[in-house]
This record gives C-alpha cells, sequence and structure tokens, in this order.
C-alpha cells in the first residue's frame, strides 16, 4: 500500500516508512521504565490510555460543532463518519474554548486516566496548558517535519506533548508520524542546536522544518515510523523529537488534538495558560535559515 508522505508516495512498511511503533502498555505503571523506553525512543505509544467510548462520543460533538459552524459535513453520511463536503473548510478549532472545553472534549483531552499517567511518569503532580490544538484536516493536507520546541520551549524542560486522535486513523487518513532518532542521535545534534533551539516569536521564523520528509531521513539518519491508531490511542514525545503527518488522502476529516503536560512545579510557557493564552506573536514569518540546502533537491535523488 502507498500513502503521500510529505513530496512523496511511500510504500507502507518499507524503510522509507515503517509501521513499526512500538505501545508501551506492558510498562504501565513503571514509571523509570516509561522514561527509559523514552529516552531510548523518543516517544510513548499507549493503546487505549483514553475510554475508547469517551473519545467517541467527544468526536461526535466535533463534528457537530464543525457542521454547524461551518456546514462542511456531509449531510448525506452519518455525522459519526466525519465526511467532507465539496471544497468545503472546517471551522478553526485551535484555542477555541467553546469545542476544546466543552465538557464531552475535556473528559478526553483532561481526563483523569491522563493525569493519573503523567503524575506517575513524571512522579510528581502534573499540568496541562489551557490551550489546545484542536485540528481538523481535510484531503490532500500533512504536517511538515518539525521540533514542538521552537513553538513552545520557554518552559519547563520536561513539557510533553499528547496527540490524540478522535476516532480510528489509518496512515491513509493522516497519521503521525515519528523519526526514529532525532531525539538522540549524533548526526541530529547540529540541528537540535540550531533549528531545535529557535523559537519562532523571538526569531520570527517559520516552525516547520521541512516538507521533504525523506530528504531529512538521507541526510540525517533515522527512520520514518506510523502505525494505526484505534480509539483511545494516543502517542506523546518530547519537545525534540521530530514529527509529522502522512497526507490524508480520504474524504474523512482527520480529527485530533495536541495537548501538552509538564510537571506543576516546574516553570511554563506563559503563551499558553490562563483565561486567555496569548498564544504566538508573529505575523510574517522568515525562511529557516539553517535548513541544509541540500533539503531542497534530495527528493530528486
Amino acid at each position: 500500500m502507498t500513502v503521500t508522505f510529505g513530496l512523496n508516495e511511500v510504500e507502507l512498511g518499507s524503510n522509507e516508512l515503517g509501521t513499526d511503533l512500538r505501545d508501551c502498555n506492558d510498562l504501565l505503571g513503571d514509571a523509570a521504565a516509561l522514561r527509559d523506553r523514552m529516552a531510548k525512543d523518543g516517544y510513548l505509544l499507549v493503546r487505549q490510555l483514553h475510554d475508547p467510548k469517551l473519545v467517541l462520543k467527544a468526536r461526535t460533538t466535533i463534528l457537530a460543532y464543525m457542521r454547524d459552524q461551518t456546514q462542511c459535513i456531509d449531510p448525506n453520511t452519518p455525522l459519526i463518519d466525519g465526511m467532507i463536503t465539496n471544497d468545503s473548510k472546517a471551522p478553526n478549532m485551535m484555542g477555541k474554548t467553546d469545542i476544546t472545553h466543552h465538557p464531552d472534549v475535556k473528559a478526553v483531552l483532561e481526563g483523569q486516566r491522563v493525569f493519573d499517567f503523567f503524575n506517575t511518569y513524571f512522579g510528581e503532580t502534573s499540568r496541562t496548558f489551557d490551550y489546545k490544538w484542536l485540528r481538523a484536516v481535510g484531503k490532500d493536507t500533512g504536517t511538515a517535519a518539525h521540533y514542538d520546541f521552537v513553538y513552545m520551549g520557554r518552559g519547563s524542560e520536561r513539557l510533553h506533548t499528547i496527540w490524540t486522535p478522535f476516532g480510528r486513523l489509518t496512515p491513509e487518513q493522516g497519521t503521525l508520524a515519528m523519526l526514529v532518532g532525532s531525539h538522540n542521535l549524533a548526526s541530529f545534534e547540529k540541528l537540535r542546536n540550531t533549528y531545535g533551539k529557535s523559537d519562532v516569536d523571538r526569531d520570527g521564523t517559520s516552525g516547520h522544518f521541512t516538507h521533504d520528509l525523506l530528504g531529512i531521513a538521507r541526510e540525517f539518519g533515522g527512520q520514518w515510523q506510523t502505525t494505526t491508531f484505534e480509539p483511545g490511542d494516543v502517542i506523546l514525545f518530547g519537545m525534540h523529537a521530530m514529527h509529522a503527518s502522512t497526507t490524508n488522502t480520504t474524504n474523512q476529516w482527520r480529527i485530533s488534538c495536541d495537548t501538552r503536560f509538564q510537571p506543576a512545579a516546574d516553570p511554563i510557557d506563559e503563551r499558553w495558560v490562563g483565561k486567555n493564552p496569548i498564544g504566538h506573536t508573529h505575523t510574517n514569518p522568515k525562511p529557516n535559515a539553517w535548513q541544509v540546502k541540500k533539503l531542497a533537491t534530495s527528493s530528486q535523488r
């Protein structure tokens, strides 16, 4: 099976995009083992961290909100399927508390299961950002490679992203993909210390590093991996794990949300907390000066 991945069509399960993300469910409850796995792999895949029933309930709530806001759901199909109306656009839901903090959605994103996991993982009380990155991704859209630090690196060094898909999600619909090794391989050290230490607001730069996903792996190493996500599954990672997504090539909206967790006692990035988080302040990002020039042509090799 081929999927669209950045600038290329790739064979799913190949060396270019594997399907070998491994779950850590056998380690749940063992904080030291979870931290060791994170240090080695750069991510933790947890199957059914959320209650699947709550995830599907929240999915229905989100889709109803989308339908009512922009009529972007095909009315001739079941709402739960999230089928796209031709040429429609989804509403911007990032940071919109009327949907991100709806009781059905908040029951997933800030549910007791999530806090129990992070309290165990950190070995202390955890907290989450008030801002939620809830997205509906349409057809022929995907996410470029990036480190999350460039967007939210002003607070805790132990900040983690947790990515929650609302419903079953296959690589054809746009699953998260991790560039395994990007967080600790020596070949990525310069990248982690240049682009990976930048701040999109302070430096006025573009957050994404490159759309040439195969090129970055050829240039620096590591291996792209993804998987199919079932309702309740999540993946979490630190601020210097390179990630992207496959492209949604279906007629269904891909609905997912990024949330962030950290120890409550650590400093926090002020842009993402409070009743009305200020968010990003840059408006006209400039190209990333540190991007390796060879990446511009590597897809042609």
